[in-house]
């Protein structure tokens, strides 16, 4: 789908998008959807198109989710995508990170295996094998997605409000990366992740279904179709690998990689920021 194309309920996308990114830039929560609720995938990415060019900075990459078996069935896809905005990647300074969370909205950690892309996808390609997507890779890291909206049942809502929302992206922190990761088997790469010293979940690569590979896959078949081509140096994360876990203001998690190395991320509140500084 043209990413410029219009769209029936364009006024609708446009007044939904403006109430939730001023709601993210204001940090306050939303305890309803900000309009008729989204019913299809096409409905839900019109509104994060118009929230993207509403947001004002780069993308830099794409997260990737899982959808729930019982909504695959009713829209037809496997998984979602939302973007990653210039300024929200972090580097674990210390193998810490800082997660700001909307007080009464949504936020989770997840643990996630992450690619960074080594060359850009072809402008007109829109379908994408596992071995396609296997040959932009310059590397895969580990890393902790930061899974946060304004909306606190944003997932309970379904995958359409999801996709509005960014894709129910606030971050990513970045770890180390894999080395020689195309010769590891998925069963060594495996996590743990912890809140406030509680073991919360455990998984690991085997458990992204289809393989890290068709998350990317699928990344860089959405995103051209709408008209986002993946460019050189962009992030694709592929997937709670240990499950979505809820976070609040004040709690602290630490996702374990095993010999990869670990990511501590501290939550705080988050405070309302300029237009500029989104």
């Amino acid at each position: 789908m043209d990413k410029h194309a219009p769209d029936a309920g364009s006024a609708d996308s446009a007044s939904i998008a403006r109430r939730l990114v001023t709601a993210r830039r204001q940090a306050e929560a939303l305890p309803e959807y900000p309009g008729p609720l989204p019913r299809t995938l096409v409905e839900g990415y019109a509104c994060q198109d118009e929230a993207i060019a509403l947001w004002g900075r780069p993308v830099v990459g794409w997260k990737v989710g899982k959808i729930p078996a019982d909504w695959e069935a009713r829209l037809g896809e496997e998984r979602l995508v939302g973007p990653i905005f210039e300024g929200a990647v972090q580097s674990a300074a210390n193998g810490t990170g800082t997660f700001a969370v909307i007080p009464g909205g949504f936020a989770a950690v997840e643990a996630e295996f992450v690619f960074r892309l080594g060359a850009d996808a072809p402008a007109d390609k829109t379908d994408y094998t596992a071995q396609d997507a296997a040959a932009l890779v310059d590397a895969l890291l580990v890393g902790v997605e930061l899974a946060g909206s304004p909306l606190p049942l944003i997932n309970v809502l379904g995958p359409p409000i999801v996709v509005s929302d960014f894709g129910n992206n606030a971050g990513l922190i970045l770890g180390e990366e894999i080395p020689d990761w195309r010769r590891q088997s998925a069963d060594d790469l495996t996590c743990e992740t912890f809140i406030d010293g509680h073991l919360v979940g455990e998984g690991g690569a085997s458990t992204i279904s289809g393989g890290l590979l068709a998350a990317l896959a699928f990344a860089l078949s959405r995103c051209a179709s709408r008209g986002y081509p993946l460019k050189k140096g962009m992030l694709v994360t592929t997937g709670a690998a240990t499950g979505i876990h809820d976070i609040v203001a004040g709690q602290r998690s630490r996702i374990s990689f095993g010999d990869r190395g670990q990511i501590h991320c501290n939550a705080v509140a988050a405070k309302p920021v300029h237009e500029g500084n989104a």
